[in-house]
């Protein structure tokens, strides 16, 4: 998962116009990646939760304000802040997943929740689309994403509830209801991920954020599904039955 978040950030910041002045804070912003994920290893959620919101965007101002550069620096150290953000600090709640401390038995352990998240999030990009291309007929948000519908999106959230009913008992600790509402809301946040990464795309006039991924574009548009599902199916986890 660092690994993935490392190239999803190295992937962020080549879309991204900077400044000649910014490269000491984009190191920076990659040596965030190993100290994250070792308070996703160590357990330390304390940290984990605080540590890029707080400390790094400190360490990133400071050394900017260092640079002694004014001229774009609030779109510099507002873009460091945002690709950090999708792809380390939301990302690396998809991993914390599996260290998560529980007050109930898990059926699946943490890996139960990895994949919950997982099978939610990637079947609901697959049913909109079907849904969509079946039956969609009304834009939902024309000028970020001419692609997505209504109709799409009610498909992919009512197939999402559907498995969320029928993979919480075996994966999770919520019963079919809790799990269908779950499903559900995760299923939202996939499509608010997926709009808001079409609108970083939208705004720098590219298509795809890369070509790592032949056929697929690159590792933002395969995770954007999870940059907000990730974090709030954590929290809503841990807050309800973690120990």
């Amino acid at each position: 998962f660092a690994l993935v978040s490392f190239l999803a950030l190295r992937e962020f910041m080549s879309i991204i116009p900077v400044r000649q002045v910014d490269r000491t804070a984009i190191l920076l912003a990659y040596l965030a990646i190993p100290a994250q994920y070792w308070f996703v290893i160590d357990d330390w959620y304390g940290m984990f939760s605080i540590f890029i919101p707080v400390y790094v965007t400190a360490v990133l101002a400071f050394r900017l304000v260092l640079a002694g550069e004014t001229k774009g620096f609030i779109r510099s150290i507002g873009t460091l802040q945002w690709g950090l953000f999708l792809t380390v600090y939301n990302l690396s709640h998809v991993a914390f997943l599996m260290e998560l401390d529980m007050a109930v038995p898990l059926p699946g352990g943490g890996a139960g929740l990895l994949l919950f998240l997982l099978a939610i999030v990637g079947l609901n990009d697959v049913a909109q689309y079907v849904w969509g291309k079946r039956f969609g007929s009304r834009r939902i948000v024309p000028a970020v994403s001419p692609g997505k519908t209504v109709e799409g999106f009610a498909g992919g959230v009512l197939t999402s509830m559907a498995l969320g009913a029928a993979l919480a008992p075996w994966l999770t600790p919520f019963g079919f209801a809790e799990g269908a509402a779950v499903g559900g809301v995760l299923a939202f946040l996939g499509f608010v991920g997926d709009v808001t990464v079409s609108a970083i795309k939208r705004d720098l006039g590219i298509k795809d954020s890369g070509g790592s991924l032949p056929g697929h574009g690159g590792i933002l548009d395969r995770l954007d599904s999870l940059v907000f599902s990730a974090p709030i199916f954590l929290h809503f986890t841990r807050y309800f039955y973690g120990a």
